[in-house]
Order: structure tokens, then C-alpha cells, then sequence
């Protein structure tokens, strides 16, 4: 179907749009996943790394990046023809994070993606959509030559509740990046239940 259009005679489907963050540490794989996915042109505003960002700006591990999100990434995929996701890759550095309060306003959940060689730059994540009780789900981007580690290594490391789910994926394959985004959507509308049935219990 396309939008706006009936097929054969049905009526058109007025699509359900959802908003999913991406969130993480400096040189994860953000813009990267937004772009692998998105049907879209995805907005993106990027601009060089600088000699003067050098101190602030921790390229260890990421040597090999040249450009860095200053505000955010945007764009949209059809998981199916009712159900549309709008994607926010937020900056991942520090001084930027006054930014992710505007742009969680009215999220469904999150992606938070980490790298094993740089495992403690996604604390700050995971720590503020705990904080917030947004859902989220961690993808660990899979790089090439980074080392592999059992997924309860990974979830003790960044001390993780246990329904938060942890997922192995590849920012830069569609595909794995669409069983991340059904994830979220599949464990935010669990949280979403368990709350309902809470308050009616």
C-alpha cells in the first residue's frame, strides 16, 4: 500500500507513527544505524572534528573519525503499512546532552548502542533512560576486531535490569538493525502492560 492510497478497493490504513531514540557514546555506530535504515534521506548534522574539540572530543578506539552529530540524526521506517517509526540519533558527547531532554519529549523507547572497546561511554545513556523509566534496549555494535563477549559478561559490565534486553547487531546491515528497532517497540509495549495491569491491580 501507499499512503494515501487504497489497495483494491480497501479503505487507506492511517499508519500509527512512533518515536525511537538512538542514543550512545561518541563514534558508536548512530548516524550509522539511522542511515542503514531509514527509507528516507536521513537528516543528518554533522560537521568536522577540530583541533580545538581534541580535548573534549575522546577519539581513542575511533581514531579514524573524522565528523561528529551536533545535533541529531533523523529518520523514518515502515515496519509495516500501520505502523511508521520516526528515529532520533542524539550527539553523543557531553557537552551536547542538554539536547536529549527536548528530544526524548514524547518517545516510545530508545536504542542504546555499545561498543565493547568503549563500554563505559554508553553509561550515560543507560543511565538516563532509567532515569527517566523510558524503555530501552542496548545493541552491541558488533565492530570489526573488537573482541567478543558472553552477553551476561556485557550486562553485569554495564549493570543492566534483567528484562532490559541486550542484542548483538550491525549498525550497518538493514536487517540487523530492524530486529533491534521491533525490540524496542516488542519491549515498550510489554513495560506499557505491566504498568496498565499494575494500576488495575
Amino acid at each position: 500500500m501507499i499512503f494515501g492510497r487504497s489497495e483494491r478497493g480497501k479503505p487507506p490504513v492511517e499508519p500509527v507513527t512512533l518515536k525511537i531514540l538512538v542514543a550512545g557514546g561518541f563514534g558508536v555506530g548512530k548516524t550509522t544505524l539511522v542511515g542503514a535504515v531509514s527509507e528516507i534521506r536521513p537528516l543528518r548534522t554533522e560537521e568536522l572534528l577540530t583541533e580545538a574539540g581534541r580535548p573534549v572530543d575522546d577519539t581513542s578506539g575511533v581514531e579514524a573519525k573524522s565528523t561528529t552529530t551536533v545535533a541529531m540524526d533523523f529518520g523514518r521506517i515502515t515496519l509495516r503499512e500501520d505502523l511508521v517509526l520516526y528515529l532520533f540519533g542524539t550527539p553523543g558527547q557531553e557537552r551536547f546532552w542538554f539536547m536529549w531532554d527536548e528530544l526524548s519529549e514524547g518517545a516510545l523507547g530508545a536504542v542504546v548502542l555499545a561498543d565493547t572497546r568503549r563500554l563505559e561511554d554508553c553509561f550515560a545513556a543507560v543511565d538516563y533512560f532509567e532515569r527517566r523509566a523510558i524503555p530501552f534496549v542496548v545493541g552491541v555494535n558488533c565492530f570489526e576486531g573488537s573482541a567478543r563477549y558472553p552477553e551476561d559478561a556485557v550486562r553485569r559490565a554495564l549493570d543492566l535490569d534483567d528484562d532490559v534486553p541486550l542484542v548483538l547487531c550491525d549498525a550497518r546491515d538493514r536487517e540487523s538493525v530492524k530486529e533491534v528497532l521491533v525490540g524496542v517497540v516488542q519491549h515498550a509495549m510489554t513495560q506499557a502492560a505491566r504498568r496498565r495491569s499494575a494500576v488495575t491491580t
